[in-house]
């Protein structure tokens, strides 16, 4: 049999998604590299098929595959198939950010998008093609059940995030855990690096991916926006009217989370106080329901009870500093940070506004799970203590735990470290870069666009790394 040349599978979860995957593919295609979108929305397949752009609807394909979806019996086998220690954990994140209590929704979803790439799949495999999987990291049933299917048939799966640098991406393979940039330091310092590092002290800016740009504004501004309350009765216009599926369609709990932000955010004004002059450690608040907490770190999921672990081991000393996530402000229930506030006078809320380096550069030690916020502290010479898969994990310069009970100790010892020079850190940073590649996702400018399909077949004809 001949083998046809290798197709490049693209999941899309979503018509923004799909605005800059069709392009991409369409750059692809003309750079020889053959392409299908995998859509998990009906209007992302009809834009796909507009354009000319090879797709499967993923979730009316899964509907009509040959495992019932229903049938516990064919749940139970492909759990077996995919040679999965249970689901629960793996349902989590969806659990967590769409408020779904039912199992038998969760198992229902996982076996439709299953089903779908199952078929994908077997269609590839009778052509004799070949095939990669292209991914953006994340933590929901469609990019879950894509990675294990094509995980039992040996086939790689190129998963993409964002990178610690401005404008550059990761890409992971075969693995949901956070790339290992760090773990040999580079012989040289580039000009590139010692410039963007210059750069970034002189600016002291917080690194945002400029997909995310728009989450970084007030919750109440978000509710109030013309566009998002268009986008908002279009969607359930789409949804309940025309039926249309969509990944992430639980559009009015979303109303309502950013409702209850706005109103969590208004109710802790009362609650910030100014960065203290006395000594501190600095606790940055994660994104709440990401899958940096979900899937790479799930014992650090609920952050509150962190902080409050921390309140109750940290060095007489010191107090803890914490400031809320600039893109959730109000995400984290306001009522159990006053508790927090009623019973310990060392725990201080920063403004979300207060400039994140002015706070790392006060601080005397970072305890982070894995936020960029611990490698921009080791990028300022500040000890930190890191708990969970964080990129910089593996940077001899940081103090790594594996249980939450050892962060006690471990923040002695970095109290008492003292720091180092920051010039140490740059090699790592070095190493960091070159693992990475320029580009950006979702942002359809044609020179971004140029750039992004470039790295991409860059990146995914990179060999395996080394076990």
């Amino acid at each position: 049999m001949t083998t046809s040349p290798e197709i490049i599978l693209i999941t899309t979860l979503a018509e923004y998604q799909t605005r800059f995957w069709i392009p991409v593919a369409q750059r692809l295609r003309d750079a020889g590299r053959e392409v299908q979108l995998l859509a998990f929305d009906d209007r992302s397949a009809e834009m796909a098929t507009e354009q000319g752009v090879p797709v499967v609807n993923m979730y009316r394909t899964g509907l009509q595959g040959s495992a019932p979806v229903e049938d516990q019996g064919a749940f139970a086998a492909r759990v077996i198939d995919y040679d999965l220690d249970g689901t629960n954990f793996l349902f989590s994140h969806e659990r967590v950010t769409f408020g779904i209590r039912s199992t038998a929704a969760l198992r229902r979803r996982f076996m439709i998008y299953s089903n779908a790439m199952e078929l994908v799949l077997d269609q590839l495999a009778a052509r004799g093609q070949r095939a990669i999987v292209v991914q953006e990291l994340g933590g929901f049933l469609s990019v879950i059940a894509c990675f294990y299917a094509a995980k039992k048939r040996g086939i790689r799966n190129w998963f993409i995030e964002p990178s610690f640098f401005r404008g550059r991406l990761y890409y992971t393979p075969d693995s949901f855990t956070a790339p290992d940039t760090m773990g040999i330091p580079a012989d040289a310092i580039s000009a590139d690096v010692r410039n963007y590092l210059d750069q970034t002290l002189k600016q002291r800016a917080i690194v945002i991916p400029q997909k995310d740009r728009h989450q970084y504004s007030a919750a109440f501004n978000k509710i109030a926006n013309a566009r998002n309350a268009r986008r908002l009765v279009e969607k359930l216009w789409d949804q309940f009217a025309l039926g249309k599926h969509q990944e992430f369609g639980h559009n009015l709990r979303h109303a309502r989370a950013h409702a209850a932000m706005a109103v969590g955010a208004t109710r802790l004004r009362k609650l910030y106080r100014p960065m203290p002059e006395t000594p501190f450690v600095y606790y940055p608040l994660h994104v709440p329901a990401d899958m940096a907490l979900t899937l790479r770190s799930p014992e650090y999921l609920d952050q509150v009870a962190t902080i409050d672990f921390l309140l109750r081991t940290i060095p007489d000393t010191h107090a803890l500093v914490v400031k809320e996530h600039p893109a959730q402000i109000g995400a984290i229930p306001a009522g159990r940070l006053f508790e927090l506030a009623r019973r310990f006078d060392n725990f201080i809320l920063l403004p979300p506004q207060t400039n994140n380096y002015a706070v790392l550069g006060r601080a005397d030690a970072v305890v982070s799970v894995n936020s960029k916020s611990g490698a921009e502290a080791v990028l300022l010479g500040k000890p930190v203590i890191v708990m969970g898969d964080a990129f910089y994990r593996s940077c001899p310069l940081v103090f790594a735990v594996d249980r939450l009970r050892d962060v006690p100790q471990r923040l002695r010892e970095a109290l008492h470290s003292q720091g180092f020079d920051p010039a140490k850190a740059a090699p790592y940073f070095e190493t960091a870069w070159r693992k990475s590649f320029p580009g950006e996702l979702y942002i359809d400018h044609p020179q971004q666009l140029d750039t992004f399909a470039a790295s991409l077949v860059s990146a995914i004809a990179e060999p395996p790394a080394a076990s």
